[in-house]
């Protein structure tokens, strides 16, 4: 199942159209699919989060409105992993959805969950740096240049990783490759710097 939003009703339009309007950074995503729309800095940090999440094949905004009687809620994502779809949204600790939105949810044929990024750590600021360069794309000469070192050694720190750039903007290049799933740093321990270690992701 993909996370393909319905088609749009007024009350979604009127929804997406007010968060268009609204800017947080960083600005880039990887695995949003359609207009990464955010209500605010919560739902966007939960984006970074859901970006750089193994397990998340792809994710969408603002995809649906859910109904009870006269009650509607749009959540803030649809989240598509290889276990299944579900619908999340992203909560401060102010924040509380009314009980029967679960309930809409599963009738809509959705797991939903909501997830605060109160105590994400180092996980959410490395992701933000990490999305930087989310635009930003290695060429293949450096890419075959960094996954064959890391073939030779097992893993080597940034700072050596970065002597294996020759086309492009070297953290930039590394970025790329740790955003599209070709390596993987740990970005739950530290901020990254030069000697978090890099492996690479096989399979």
């Amino acid at each position: 199942m993909t996370a393909q939003p319905e088609i749009e009703t007024d009350q979604l339009a009127s929804v997406r159209a007010d968060a268009a309007r609204l800017h947080f950074r960083p600005r880039g995503t990887v695995r949003c699919i359609g207009a990464p729309l955010f209500r605010n800095q919560a739902a966007r940090d939960l984006g970074c989060l859901l970006d750089v999440d193994p397990t998340v094949v792809e994710w969408s905004c603002l995809p649906l409105v859910l109904h009870r009687q006269r009650d509607s809620h749009v959540p803030d994502f649809l989240v598509v992993r290889e276990e299944g779809t579900s619908i999340v949204d992203a909560v401060s600790e102010s924040c509380r959805l009314e009980p029967w939105v679960e309930d809409a949810a599963a009738e809509a044929g959705y797991r939903y969950g909501v997830q605060s990024t109160v105590i994400a750590g180092h996980r959410l600021a490395n992701s933000m740096d990490l999305l930087r360069y989310a635009r930003w794309h290695c060429p293949l000469g450096d890419r075959v240049h960094v996954l064959a070192a890391l073939d030779e050694h097992g893993s080597l720190t940034i700072a050596e990783c970065l002597t294996a750039f020759h086309e492009t903007v070297p953290i930039a290049g590394l970025s790329s490759l740790v955003l599209r799933r070709f390596v993987e740093i740990d970005l739950d321990e530290a901020r990254i710097g030069p000697e978090t270690a890099v492996r690479r992701i096989r399979g």
